[in-house]
């Protein structure tokens, strides 16, 4: 009897440990994927200010067309991203097309005065901080799901259970470069 009852405990231990450690790759999961979401929730703000900022643009630099195509192109691509890589180079193209957009606005004293332009400005300065918040705190829920997918003796269970690592949402090095203006 005793061997019997020792058997049961180790795997009433082994069962439990397997039910803490599935809850806890559920958890980080979901955690994640929360995270992910409120990224879209920025970007969709984000998405949102472009079209009245280019509007302003527009009517201050309606020379300057080229810009307002590539922004309006580069919008459109993020909105339709699906993969997170897919998101990565279209919010990166994103930047650096906005980049350019204020850059022609450098040029114009009257618009960089106008309340609507400063306004819109200003928005979209607190969109970038609220999406740059939001790509941190994805990137750490990230990494510490990945980090217990992949430690022992956690990854036995996920890795059989079908759990997958979360890519990072990294900006490429181009984006952190400065714009370079040519006339």
């Amino acid at each position: 009897m005793p061997i019997i009852g020792i058997i049961l405990i180790v795997v009433a231990v082994i069962g439990l440990w397997l039910i803490t450690a599935f809850n806890g790759l559920i958890r980080g999961k979901n955690r994640t994927e929360e995270a992910w979401s409120d990224i879209e929730v920025q970007l969709k703000r984000r998405y949102d200010l472009i079209p009245n900022l280019v509007n302003t643009v527009k009517g201050y630099a309606a020379h300057e067309e080229g810009v307002f195509v590539k922004v309006t192109a580069a919008r459109t691509a993020a909105m339709n991203a699906g993969t997170m890589a897919e998101h990565a180079a279209a919010e990166n193209m994103l930047t650096q097309s906005l980049k350019s957009l204020f850059a022609v606005a450098e040029n114009y004293p009257a618009l960089k005065a106008a309340d609507n332009f400063l306004h819109l400005q200003k928005e979209l300065v607190d969109a970038e901080d609220k999406i740059s918040a939001s790509r941190r705190f994805y990137n750490g829920q990230a990494r510490d799901f990945n980090i217990k997918l992949q430690v022992f003796p956690t990854n036995l269970v996920g890795n059989s259970l079908g759990f997958n690592k979360f890519p990072f949402f990294d900006a490429p090095e181009e984006v952190n470069q400065p714009v370079e203006v040519k006339f």
